[in-house]
């Protein structure tokens, strides 16, 4: 059940941000696929910051999907492999669109291989022009390169777009932790941790990659759990919520 959103008062913290959804996290209790409550619940909380004038850019996983082809891909080429993950980003994407239209919220896909008849081409200046006027922007198909991870592509594109900060979304893990929780009893939750730090200790923020991009930019990190309906708000409105990655 959805909870009711406060009414917050004054300006957001926050005038342009980029949120990295991954595909597990669009699984619910599915073993892969596509919830489509949960894909509601996601679209609620974008829509309800989006209704603050926050400008808000998303980039997608595909791991909800590609899991459900594990074995077909198992033994595959990586490049191969890379751009069947593109291809699913591509569904969750068209999925998440559906979701926010049908909570009255303006959205544009762009994707960054060429498949012109669902999507936009990533084009910089025009996703952009999208969040000026109050569009979500939700960015498919990675960086449209094998060998990169959406963890990079939301590094990426959150730079290009000038975004204030990322929020990643965790699938039931409230931020980061010394280790995996789900593995080690002993795990303790860290509030605050610098790009470097995170990854020197190899802490499951975000690929070394897109950590050591955010690192280069300046570019803030919340990690945050997306089960709770009222966190992306929360972090909007300047709350400390899961763990702050900053320089």
């Amino acid at each position: 059940m959805a909870t009711e959103p406060p009414h917050r008062e004054g300006a957001p913290a926050y005038r342009r941000v980029l949120v990295k959804v991954s595909g597990e996290s669009l699984m619910g209790e599915l073993d892969y696929g596509t919830d489509p409550e949960r894909i509601g619940a996601i679209a609620r909380q974008l829509a309800l910051v989006h209704a603050r004038g926050v400008e808000v850019a998303v980039v997608v996983g595909g791991g909800n999907i590609f899991r459900g082809l594990a074995a077909q891909a198992s033994g595959m080429d990586r490049a191969t492999g890379d751009y069947m993950g593109m291809l699913a980003t591509v569904l969750n994407a068209l999925a998440l669109q559906d979701a926010l239209e049908k909570q009255g919220v303006p959205t544009r896909v762009q994707s960054a291989i060429a498949i012109s008849e669902v999507a936009e081409p990533y084009i910089r200046r025009r996703a952009m022009r999208h969040l000026e006027k109050q569009r979500i922007v939700i960015f498919a198909a990675g960086t449209g390169n094998p060998f990169f991870t959406t963890d990079t592509a939301a590094a990426l594109r959150a730079i290009e777009m000038h975004a204030e900060i990322i929020l990643m979304a965790k699938n039931g893990v409230e931020g980061v932790y010394t280790a995996d929780p789900a593995t080690d009893p002993d795990a303790t939750f860290i509030p605050e941790i610098t790009h470097m730090e995170a990854i020197e200790r190899r802490l499951r923020v975000m690929d070394s990659t897109a950590l050591t991009l955010c690192m280069e930019n300046r570019l803030p990190i919340v990690v945050f759990n997306m089960g709770d309906e009222l966190n992306i708000d929360r972090i909007v409105s300047g709350e400390r919520v899961g763990t702050l990655v900053r320089t």
